[in-house]
């Protein structure tokens, strides 16, 4: 979850718990971003694993320690109630926790009793339909509506905004249930991976053997089952010797797929797939897609362009849309 989800998912639960209190909502909504401020731990995590990002911040001990602190130090700030300035931040931290646990990015909840990890896998790290509501949310709450309308239109507000993260869990939850059911579509156990679309998945799995990788995938939309593939696609871990230019799509991604694989990282971690063409001055193009990050359509990607000349291969890494050419 990105930061305003975090912190605004936060500010609405803390109004679940004390209704419209300035003091107690401003502490509630910081808690909820907090954990994600061990970013400034990055020069001492080599040192101290346990100050990594998702590390102890992320935990119920971490959240309770900062609640404890701020339920102190907040009320010499804003006067108020020991006891709730604990709970609302109490309340954000941990919010904070399952958020990120519902992301395909693990927390371990239990640290520094236990490594156990929280990974439902129900929702990208960062989800611009979260993000762009939580933007808007926080413009409307604190600029247009603040100090402008009734307070009964501002508690609306926050009503409908807390509608919409309940229904938008829901559907995350939902399609993560219904897609175990095809698991096995792909004739193998296959991994469901949630895209930007909180109604579309992707089934995917990979295999090694004998020193080549094979990706197949299939797209999963809620209600309607298994709209396309299976696909697969394969190459070899590393380059195999061979002369000349591709002469096939087929050619174009087994003699790519090394080059793509080894610039860069992303591709190497992440489960990806491959297309080839042929642009019409005959020279073979071949394009490896993160299948796990995607951007206003476009994926992390490796171009690797064959030139007619038989020189060495152009590679390029950048952000592309799949343009899915006919093979």
């Amino acid at each position: 979850m990105d930061l305003f989800s975090h912190v605004l998912v936060a500010y609405l639960l803390t109004y679940g718990l004390v209704g419209p209190q300035p003091q107690y909502l401003a502490a509630g909504a910081l808690a909820g971003g907090l954990p994600d401020a061990d970013a400034l731990f990055f020069p001492l995590a080599k040192r101290f694993p346990i100050l990594r990002h998702h590390g102890i911040t992320h935990s119920l001990t971490g959240v309770t320690v900062v609640a404890v602190v701020g339920a102190f130090v907040a009320p010499m700030i804003l006067p108020g109630s020991v006891l709730i300035y604990f709970a609302a931040m109490e309340l954000g931290g941990i919010a904070h926790i399952l958020q990120d646990g519902f992301t395909q990015f693990a927390v371990p909840p239990l640290l520094p009793f236990s490594d156990t990890r929280l990974h439902i896998d129900a929702d990208r790290a960062i989800s611009f339909v979260t993000l762009i509501v939580s933007v808007i949310g926080f413009y409307v709450l604190l600029d247009v509506e603040r100090n402008h309308v009734a307070l009964s239109v501002y508690i609306a507000t926050l009503w409908v905004l807390t509608a919409f993260f309940v229904a938008y869990f829901s559907i995350r939850l939902a399609g993560r249930a219904a897609i175990g059911r095809h698991r096995m579509v792909l004739g193998e156990r296959a991994e469901p991976v949630p895209t930007g679309n909180p109604f579309s998945w992707l089934l995917l799995s990979e295999t090694v053997r004998d020193a080549r990788v094979r990706t197949t995938w299939a797209r999963y939309v809620l209600g309607r089952g298994v709209t396309e593939g299976p696909v697969s696609v394969e190459g070899p871990i590393e380059p195999s010797p061979h002369a000349g230019t591709p002469a096939s799509a087929t050619e174009a991604l087994e003699w790519s797929y090394p080059l793509a694989r080894h610039a860069s990282r992303v591709l190497q971690t992440t489960y990806h797939f491959g297309e080839a063409f042929e642009e019409p001055a005959g020279t073979w193009v071949a394009v490896w897609y993160s299948l796990e990050f995607t951007m206003f359509g476009r994926s992390p990607a490796v171009r690797v362009r064959f030139p007619t000349s038989g020189e060495p291969a152009e590679v390029r890494s950048s952000f592309y849309r799949p343009v899915q050419h006919p093979i």
